[in-house]
């Protein structure tokens, strides 16, 4: 069984060969421009005009916790928009970060990563603005990805 790789660096440059899925968590209120969404956004346009037509039309559609949207933005490069956070404030409800949401798009991000023969990379997910614990979300990513043999690198950005 493979494991998760953690390494120095930017999510948005994976450094392998291959089919590759950049995960990242999204919030369900249709907010984009803080945390790694920006660095997403300047290396491709497409992952935010996606989210936000999603965010949109979502009377018609999925879009909402759990929910997860799949862009292609080179020809072996796809971007997983996962919507796990409520809203983007901690408040009274506590952090933003939606553990059960997270598991459940991470579900669907196995379905897509096996069908595709891609490998996986994401910063920590939920773990910055989301407020939400590594402690907490690496054994969703265990139980979803890497027990289905995904291969998964996770990017902790600085020196």
């Amino acid at each position: 069984m493979s494991e998760i790789t953690y390494v120095r660096g930017d999510a948005t440059v994976p450094s392998v060969k291959g089919v590759k899925v950049i995960a990242h968590v999204c919030n369900d209120i249709g907010g984009w421009g803080k945390g790694f969404v920006l660095a997403l956004s300047r290396r491709w346009p497409e992952p935010e005009a996606a989210y936000r037509a999603w965010h949109r039309g979502r009377a018609g559609n999925d879009f909402g916790l759990g929910a997860a949207q799949f862009i292609q933005v080179e020809p072996y490069v796809w971007v997983a928009n996962l919507v796990g956070q409520r809203g983007i404030r901690t408040g009274s409800k506590g952090v933003p970060v939606r553990y059960e949401a997270i598991d459940t798009a991470l579900g669907r991000l196995a379905d897509k990563a096996v069908a595709l023969g891609a490998s996986v990379h994401m910063p920590r997910i939920g773990c910055g603005l989301a407020g939400g614990k590594w402690s907490r979300v690496e054994p969703l990513i265990a139980e979803r990805l890497v027990r289905r043999g995904l291969a998964v690198t996770v990017y902790d950005h600085g020196d």
